[in-house]
């Protein structure tokens, strides 16, 4: 069944981390499904630091393909850093993004311009299964409901790398500027029509998951302690919560003393109520150091990315290079 072609037209951004294998099969998919989607297209693939020849494969692909761009970072910045940066740079009105291993078929991208299509701004291509293996999808999970809080919309947990998005929702962050970037909570800053459709989701070809569950664990840390007070209403929570124990322990005490004329005995009951109120204090001060710290490094002015050079420099359309 052919895709319809839609009226507008598409900028394709793909995060590139050392995959220099993978490259050329994936722009031959594109390139054999794009004409169909859109009247105009163009790929975007952003070098995230990688280690191998990527950004030589980038440089060859471009010139053999007019609607390729190359933009190579200075250093690895992260995933989600080298997708705001393509979306900066993107020319058309509907951005699409996907992963650099082919699990991500062009030829789903049809179903997320289709949904698009009906009025919303953001629409995520879900995996129907994940070729992933146990682990990964676990923490996989985790990091969604992470992103749920982070998010607070309905569809959180159906994010996905896979995604359609209007480019004018980039304007309500044009001027981030911070080393942690969670691209999907950006993107709440401009709209609340997010939208999902199930889309295949094919083996990785070439290569193992740069992902590891270290990352994606640092990934969810990242999201809930940088654009949610989540973790601050816990401690505040967990510190009204022992409060009141403390109360009631107090009243117990001395309810006790004025009864039955003693205290209650043993030392091992006092330093157990000391540990507790203890580790409750040292987890609420970790909390609060925590937010601390994401606040010393914005002051320090980070760059979110900095881009060493393009494969075609000229006709750049970019809000900016960092």
């Amino acid at each position: 069944m052919s895709a319809k072609m839609s009226a507008t037209s598409i900028s394709l951004v793909i995060p590139v981390y050392n995959s220099q294998d993978s490259l050329e099969k994936l722009i031959q998919r594109l390139g054999e499904n794009l004409p169909s989607l859109a009247p105009e297209f163009e790929v975007l693939l952003v070098n995230d630091g990688s280690r191998d020849e990527s950004w030589q494969e980038i440089i060859r692909l471009s010139q053999a393909h007019p609607w390729v761009r190359g933009i190579n970072l200075m250093r690895n910045y992260g995933q989600h850093n080298a997708l705001l940066c393509g979306l900066r740079a993107a020319r058309h009105p509907v951005v699409i993004t996907i992963d650099d291993d082919l699990q991500h078929p062009p030829e789903e991208i049809h179903k997320l311009l289709e949904e698009l299509d009906r009025g919303f701004d953001v629409v995520y291509g879900t995996p129907m299964r994940q070729q992933h293996s146990l682990w990964r999808n676990l923490a996989s999970y985790f990091t969604r409901l992470a992103l749920q809080s982070a998010m607070g919309i309905e569809n959180a947990r159906k994010v996905s790398a896979f995604r359609a998005i209007r480019t004018q929702v980039r304007e309500s962050f044009a001027n981030y500027q911070s080393p942690e970037v969670t691209l999907d909570v950006l993107l709440t800053w401009g709209t609340t029509r997010f939208s999902a459709v199930p889309v295949q989701h094919e083996a990785r070809q070439v290569g193992k998951s740069n992902y590891t569950l270290h990352k994606l664990i640092v990934h969810a840390i990242n999201m809930i302690t940088g654009f949610t007070v989540l973790p601050l209403q816990l401690a505040s929570l967990m510190g009204f919560s022992f409060a009141l124990f403390g109360l009631l322990l107090l009243i117990y005490v001395v309810g006790r003393y004025l009864i039955q004329g003693g205290s209650v005995p043993g030392f091992p009951f006092l330093a157990s109520t000391i540990a507790i109120f203890s580790g409750v204090q040292l987890f609420a001060l970790g909390i609060i150091g925590e937010y601390l710290a994401r606040m010393h490094f914005r002051l320090m002015e980070k760059p979110t990315y900095v881009v060493r050079e393009r494969t075609n420099a000229q006709e750049e359309n970019t809000q900016d290079d960092r």
